[in-house]
This record gives C-alpha cells, sequence and structure tokens, in this order.
C-alpha cells in the first residue's frame, strides 16, 4: 500500500467531506444530500488513492481507497453528528456505506488506468 498516496487521497476526501458538512449544517438542501454527496466524495477518494498510487495489485488498491473513502467519511459524520445533523446510527451505516464506494473507487481507478494505457 502507498502510503503517501493513501494520506493524501484521505486528506482531500477530509476537506471535501468537511466542506459539505459545514454548509449542510445552514442550508437544508445540502443536508438533504449528505449520503449521495458523502458516497460521491468517498468514490472520488478512492479514484485518487489509485491515480495517486500509481499502480499497485488490484487488492491493495480496493483496500486503499476503502480506507481513504471510509476515514473521510467517517470524519465528516463525526463532525455531523456534533452539530447534531445526523443521528448516531449514521456513525456507522454512513461510514460502511462509504468506504464500500471508496472501494468500489478505487477499483474503478484500476479499470480506468488499464483502459487508459497504450496497448
Amino acid at each position: 500500500m502507498n502510503s503517501r498516496a493513501l494520506t493524501l487521497a484521505t486528506v482531500v476526501g477530509t476537506v471535501l467531506q468537511l466542506a459539505m458538512v459545514l454548509a449542510g449544517h445552514s442550508n437544508k438542501s445540502i443536508a438533504a444530500l449528505f449520503a449521495v454527496g458523502g458516497m460521491g466524495i468517498s468514490l472520488v477518494a478512492g479514484l485518487l488513492y489509485t491515480v495517486m498510487a500509481k499502480g499497485g495489485r488490484t487488492g491493495s488498491l480496493a483496500l486503499g481507497g476503502l480506507i481513504a473513502g471510509g476515514v473521510c467519511a467517517l470524519i465528516g459524520i463525526i463532525v455531523s453528528y456534533a452539530l447534531g445533523d445526523v443521528p448516531a446510527l449514521i456513525l456507522v451505516m454512513g461510514t460502511a456505506s462509504s468506504a464500500a464506494t471508496g472501494m468500489i473507487g478505487g477499483l474503478a481507478g484500476r479499470l480506468l488506468a488499464r483502459k487508459a494505457s497504450p496497448a
């Protein structure tokens, strides 16, 4: 696993998650999109991990995407919970679904890299 890529993807994902949570705290139309937006951000974090890792085994890329997507979501959800915007159950369900989406992002990045490379 590429620790530099994991750190960078997680930081970018966390910044995006926190921006969404803080915007959603004062704007209910944004808050209504927390689930879709949060998983989308985790997907991006997984993709970023794969792009920045510049190769690796499929399992390692999937794991990196899972960790980046799950950690950034968990941080965002903790802040959202502390602000009173989401119930405690979202800490588990939101983190799990975002981790899975991050893993999908990691795998999708692998597939995109294969298609982009010349044969």
